[in-house]
């Protein structure tokens, strides 16, 4: 992992890297969700997705160490709530278990456990 002090820019973290990969995966399988659920699930599930990176980009250009942190658990949070939409979407037949699994274990699972290390890291500066 890189190190927080010599991090340029969030473009340069491997799970804002991570998070933007998960978002276009996200935009692609939802394309095929029902149209009525456009306002619904569809949009829930993109925001939480398109949450996560943005609220990692937000704590980065604050440039405060607690600021950087409680963005991260924002990011983090929202992990939770598209793990929790993607299992709806899956009980409703929206999404394989197969599509569900690639994504939280190819993705989320992946990007919360960066997310706590990194928040770890900077609470231990």
């Amino acid at each position: 992992m890189v190190s927080i002090d010599k991090v340029k820019s969030y473009t340069d973290l491997l799970v804002w890297q991570k998070s933007i990969e998960l978002v276009k995966e996200v935009y692609l399988i939802t394309k095929s969700f029902p149209k009525e659920e456009v306002y619904g699930l569809t949009s829930q599930i993109r925001r939480a997705t398109v949450s996560i990176s943005s609220n990692i980009a937000e704590g980065f250009m604050r440039q405060y160490k607690p600021e950087i942190i409680q963005f991260l658990y924002i990011s983090l949070g929202s992990c939770g709530e598209l793990h929790t939409q993607l299992v709806i979407a899956k009980e409703l037949k929206f999404i394989t278990e197969y599509q569900l699994d690639n994504l939280t274990t190819k993705h989320l699972f992946f990007i919360s456990r960066m997310l706590q290390n990194l928040i770890k890291s900077l609470r231990n500066k």
